[in-house]
């Protein structure tokens, strides 16, 4: 998993409250669980003019002008600034798959799905709370200001506005390690693999019968 530690990116405004899993990538997109391939699928729904289906050229498409990320200014955007509840509906970590191979690396939200919210970090991708007031603020200025960009700082939980001005907000002290680290689940248990490796050499001369 790449690490994440700070980040100057590109803002792009979702405008719109309790955006579910199956917008963000629609069900016929959840056949493959290699964790890449997605971002093409991202909001397929309301990015697109036609209905996707899997395997499908993306590039030949016809794109719905009036989606946030089809307009020029947010291309290349790797901050995703939404309303409540984002992340809502089933349990499927193909969303947050699909953000990041998109390009997002963080989402700046009121309020976050819990399994959602969950499933970001343990896919490198920062969902950060920050207040309702606050994000609406955040909304005012990118739609505002083109090019608009925030400086987040994960070993500080800061974001820094163009302005100067920095806003804390709050992370678990474990997920920050992860996240810093560059550690999924299956990173947190390799760095155990000589304990595994002497764990399972014990068992095999105590109960041989076991391994036959």
């Amino acid at each position: 998993m790449t690490p994440f530690t700070r980040l100057l990116g590109l803002v792009a405004p979702l405008d719109r409250a309790n955006v579910d899993t199956d917008a963000i990538i629609p069900k016929q997109f959840l056949k493959s669980i290699k964790r890449s391939g997605f971002g093409p699928n991202l909001f397929d729904e309301w990015r697109y003019l036609d209905v996707g289906e899997p395997g499908q050229d993306c590039s030949a498409r016809p794109l719905n002008p009036d989606f946030v990320l089809n307009q020029p200014r947010y291309q290349g955007a790797q901050i995703l600034l939404a309303r409540d509840n984002f992340g809502c509906g089933s349990s499927r970590e193909h969303a947050p798959w699909a953000l990041q191979d998109y390009g997002f690396r963080a989402i700046i939200a009121p309020s976050f799905a819990d399994i959602f919210y969950n499933n970001c970090f343990k896919n490198g991708l920062l969902p950060i709370v920050l207040p309702a007031e606050t994000v609406d603020r955040l909304f005012a200025e990118t739609f505002a200001t083109p090019g608009y960009r925030l400086d987040i700082d994960l070993a500080q939980q800061t974001v820094t506005l163009p302005d100067g001005s920095a806003l804390a907000f709050a992370v678990d002290e474990f997920r920050k390690y992860c996240l810093l680290s560059g550690f999924d689940d299956i990173g947190l248990t390799l760095q155990k693999v000589d304990k595994i490796r002497a764990y399972e050499a014990r068992r095999r001369a105590e109960a041989p019968w076991l391994f036959v």
